[in-house]
């Protein structure tokens, strides 16, 4: 609910500052004295566009802001999670707007995109009594309330479920018709893939290959290496270098006993000796795998070339001819099931048509039951409110269009007829703000608050009305009060007596200029301000009298 509203430099309001609490509050003060600006900066709250006009003369700017305490769980609390400008379940919106006309927007101290504070206060705070403020006016709040009136949670989920997945299934269908004719798709990765396949394009192979390629490449060069190498370690021309190195370890080692160090020294010419050995053998068996063969080299030339031209024709790497291989075979396999997925398809987009059209059937009933009893009940209750003859109705109407709706087969269109003879129009296009804000009172009242929106607002609620007819609209908005809270401007006794919390409204000349004040009464300023009301420019011990019954008959 709204708890604080704080005003500077607004219009003909200086500086006021409002405390909310449960309940019905009224705004009164006489004609002229800038009550109805109280509604005025809750509409600029709510993301009505700026306007330079609404800046106190001689300010440079006004400056609004709201305190609300949203009920745990409330949307407007998932909203502010949503968009990460929760703050421990407060939440505040502000705004300034300069004399040149610019504007800017806060919640919760974060600057704010005016459609953001325009979608928050969607869910704070509901304002009767004005076209462009009224969530009742849009056909989607229609629905969303005559829902809440019909119970029907568990209908409509499963309407938004059917048509979730009757339309998951229409997406898939068009992605695979929009493919088109993909046989030469088809036959092109086919002999991608053929010429892929009769290589072996394994890592291991192709670095086998490249390896080997080399290896014959060179081999004469490796062949006359590896003999003179041999030649000179085992010594078949000539003296053996391990003999040499025997033959200076024995002369070495008589002489140990004069020099105990010479011992360090035999140990590393051993380690040599057995190292130039395990060389040796080494050479010999790499000595014998070479071989220049002619034929085997080109066989590795032409094998190499076509990996190499694969690559190549494949813009990629040698290394990544097998993941390309992987990606061809993938997707051919994805397009030689399309058609088969295609007539599965359709078989299961008939079966979730069923689905949705059973759910949304049944949902309809509840409408159609909840459709009839709102309109019965708001029809009494805004003949109650003075519009006698008026008439109330629901009207379902069916969509067009082959797509599921997540919200059913029909739209919701709230129709009003105000008198009697007249046939009935839609409520958004009803002309008087004053029959408007009674018919809306009606509905609200009807359906007992069930939208979620908690702070509703009635401007003009009572005009053109007065007697025993101001008295019930009065009662029905303490009714709603005791559901929701409720802020009500009025200029009628009847409706402020009822209030639970009363605010007065108030101007006077200030430095020679008018300014307008706000004080909240207490029980004998309530009084006097009801006799005020009643009596007019002279309040008389009767109108005090009546102000007092008024007063005590609240219920």
């Amino acid at each position: 609910m709204l708890t604080h509203l704080a005003i500077k430099d607004f219009a003909v309001v200086r500086a006021a500052e409002l405390e909310f609490g449960e309940g019905m509050t009224v705004i009164s003060g006489e004609t002229g004295a800038g009550k109805s600006l109280l509604v005025d900066a809750l509409g600029f709250l709510s993301g009505l566009r700026a306007d330079s006009g609404v800046v106190r003369h001689g300010a440079e700017r006004a400056e609004l802001s709201a305190e609300f305490q949203p009920a745990a769980g409330s949307p407007a609390l998932a909203w502010l999670a949503d968009h990460e400008l929760d703050d421990d379940g407060q939440c505040q919106l502000r705004r300034v707007i300069r004399a040149d006309g610019g504007s800017r927007a806060w919640i919760n101290g974060r600057s704010v995109t005016l459609s953001q504070l325009t979608d928050l206060a969607g869910r704070l705070v509901e304002i009767h009594g004005q076209h462009e403020h009224q969530a009742l006016l849009a056909r989607h709040s229609q629905l969303e309330l005559l829902d809440a009136y019909a119970g029907n949670q568990a209908e409509a989920r499963a309407v938004r479920d059917a048509a979730r997945h009757w339309n998951a299934l229409l997406g898939e269908r068009e992605q695979l018709s929009g493919q088109g004719d993909v046989s030469d798709r088809i036959n092109y990765l086919e002999h991608q893939l053929a010429e892929l396949q009769r290589e072996d394009l394994a890592p291991a192979a192709l670095e086998a290959l490249v390896a080997g390629h080399r290896r014959q490449a060179h081999a004469a060069g490796l062949i006359a290496a590896c003999d003179a190498a041999l030649v000179g370690l085992s010594g078949d021309d000539g003296p053996s270098f391990s003999r040499q190195l025997q033959h200076t370890r024995a002369d070495l080692a008589r002489q140990v006993e004069h020099e105990p160090r010479l011992r360090g020294v035999d140990s590393l010419l051993e380690s040599a000796t057995i190292q130039i050995e395990e060389a040796l053998a080494l050479l010999g068996q790499v000595r014998d795998d070479l071989d220049v063969d002619p034929g085997q080299f080109d066989e590795l030339e032409r094998r190499l070339a076509r990996v190499h031209d694969l690559a190549r024709k494949h813009r990629v790497p040698l290394d990544g001819l097998q993941e390309q291989h992987n990606r061809l075979a993938t997707e051919l396999e994805s397009l030689r099931g399309a058609g088969e997925r295609l007539l599965k398809l359709n078989d299961e987009i008939e079966a979730a048509r069923g689905q949705w059209r059973a759910a949304a059937g049944a949902l309809s009933r509840t409408r159609q039951r909840a459709a009839k009893a709102l309109g019965d009940t708001t029809t009494a209750l805004i003949a109650e409110l003075g519009m006698g003859g008026g008439r109330f109705e629901v009207a379902l109407e069916p969509h067009d269009g082959e797509r599921p709706d997540p919200s059913g087969a029909e739209r919701t269109e709230f129709l009003v007829s105000a008198n009697a003879g007249q046939p009935p129009r839609p409520l958004r296009k009803v002309a008087s703000g004053g029959e408007l804000a009674r018919i809306s009172l009606a509905i609200e009242v009807a359906a007992l608050g069930l939208d979620a929106v908690p702070t509703m607002v009635f401007d003009e609620v009572d005009t053109g009305i007065g007697g025993a007819v101001a008295e019930i609209v009065g009662q029905k908005l303490r009714a709603l009060g005791a559901q929701r809270q409720v802020l009500c401007v009025t200029h009628l006794p009847q409706v402020a007596a009822q209030g639970h919390a009363h605010y007065r409204v108030s101007k006077a000349p200030v430095d020679g200029m008018t300014q307008s004040a706000v004080e909240k009464l207490g029980a004998k300023q309530r009084e006097e301000e009801l006799a005020r009301m009643l009596g007019g420019v002279e309040v008389s011990k009767e109108a005090h009298a009546a102000a007092k019954r008024l007063l005590a008959n609240a219920v």
